[in-house]
């Protein structure tokens, strides 16, 4: 020991260290499509504005543009399963490319049509364009990054998100005043400029070899099976997926979390509207929910990592359920402040873990198709929350939708904590372990913040 106590080391210092833990030792590849994702959505001003630019710029009734916002998650619905097969049968970057350029085409497309019948179907082309990508972008975390980090790996890739949607939320409304059209060009142009991104830095990552048991082995490798679709490799088809007990309950019970998330933009607005609330103030309160997800995910990522996945989700729900609950109590700003405080810790929980726990129980090779009908979950919920919402409010009003979320957020933390308990790490069995990322070439060289 030294003979005097060692100086303790300053805010910059100690903040520097947790930033390089946080970030450091990923593949460089993760950082491509991390960017790509960033830049992806710092563009994304059209799904925001839609319903304003049908209605006030375009004079479409709301119940048009509601048909539209419907087709739109129509096609996202369809997008999720399609998206993954493609992603496990052509490749995550054939994949990715095309849904990239095909949402800057149908984007720009929707912009410029006018008759009623060719904006809701290039709605439902976007919609489907632009969540065909997303099973592989998942898919290709998962080949890249060891399960240990994936945790970590899904926050950063989340925040990203979150990042993005605050500025082109904010950035939107700018722009709109000059003009409409300007939002679909932009949204395009942003989009093309992921597919760059992709196309120059991102590599394919999907396994070219599929061990029968043991750890996974590198191209080439003696005793390698060939890769899915290949003469002698086991093929696991959409059917395959759906019959896994243990991951269709995981699905399930995201389902339902889903349908309580999906309150937070359908029945609190209206509730909020009824109390006295203009939507300014519904806009300030909501928008805590991206402010804190930006600030706080790093840092939460950092508290809970190698914690138990099964008791993180079951208190994500808790803390979901719990959040909407409060509402009931709320007359305030400051108290709707609190409540969007509290689902979106739940939120922040939730999500990275969800997705890494997906990736875990994905075999090497079905990936895409895993993380495709994981996605379904979420676009499922964005079907079934309006029509939850309405249904509550008008048989019981805003009390009885805030207790209906209660209930759910216990009953889906239940069903995590008894649906994971004691099968982390090993998750369910598979013909293959996910002990090790999948090889790429040299552009996956790790890296670590300097």
């Amino acid at each position: 020991m030294p003979p005097y106590p060692l100086p303790r080391p300053g805010l910059a210092e100690r903040l520097g260290t947790s930033f390089r833990e946080t970030v450091g030792g990923l593949p460089a590849a993760f950082w491509w499509l991390w960017l790509s994702t960033l830049v992806n959505r710092l563009g994304g001003f059209v799904v925001t504005f839609l319903a304003l630019y049908l209605t006030l710029d375009r004079h479409f009734s709301p119940a048009f543009a509601g048909l539209v916002a419907s087709l739109y998650g129509l096609g996202g619905s369809v997008a999720s399963v399609a998206g993954g097969v493609l992603a496990d049968r052509i490749g995550r970057r054939p994949t990715l490319l095309a849904a990239s350029v095909g949402t800057a085409v149908a984007t720009l497309a929707l912009g410029l049509v006018h008759p009623a019948w060719a904006i809701a179907a290039a709605a439902a082309v976007v919609g489907f364009t632009s969540n065909a990508g997303r099973p592989a972008v998942s898919a290709i975390m998962a080949d890249l990054v060891p399960p240990a980090d994936r945790v970590r790996a899904y926050s950063l890739n989340y925040w990203a998100i979150n990042i993005g949607f605050a500025f082109s939320a904010a950035a939107a409304g700018l722009i709109a005043a000059h003009g409409y059209l300007l939002l679909f060009v932009g949204d395009a142009a942003t989009t093309l400029l992921c597919a760059v991104v992709v196309f120059a830095r991102v590599p394919e990552t999907r396994p070219e070899t599929r061990p029968e048991s043991g750890p996974e082995r590198a191209p080439g490798a003696r005793g390698a099976a060939p890769a899915d679709g290949g003469p002698g490799a086991p093929r696991v088809g959409l059917g395959a997926v759906l019959r896994n007990p243990v991951f269709m309950a995981f699905v399930g019970l995201t389902f339902l979390t889903g349908c309580v998330d999906g309150q937070g933009s359908i029945a609190l607005p209206i509730v909020m509207g009824r109390n006295g609330f203009s939507p300014t103030d519904y806009g300030l309160v909501v928008s805590l929910n991206g402010v804190l997800i930006v600030l706080l995910q790093i840092p939460l990522t950092r508290l809970v990592e190698g914690r138990n996945r099964a008791a993180m989700l079951g208190a994500a729900s808790l803390l979901t359920g719990c959040g909407f609950g409060l509402t009931a109590f709320a007359g305030a700003a400051w108290f709707y402040a609190l409540t969007v405080t509290v689902w979106t810790a739940g939120e922040m929980l939730r999500v990275p873990a969800g997705m890494a726990i997906v990736a875990e129980l994905s075999p090497v090779h079905a990936r895409g198709r895993y993380q495709g009908v994981y996605s379904l979950a979420w676009t499922g919920a964005s079907f079934i929350a309006p029509l939850m919402a309405g249904l509550l409010l008008t048989a019981g009003g805003g009390d009885a939708v805030w207790l209906t979320c209660t209930v759910l957020g216990a009953v889906t933390a239940a069903g995590f904590v008894r649906l994971l308990r004691g099968r982390t790490p090993e998750l369910v069995r598979t013909h293959v372990a996910t002990a090790a990322p999948v090889p790429v070439n040299a552009d996956a060289t790790t890296v670590a913040a300097s």
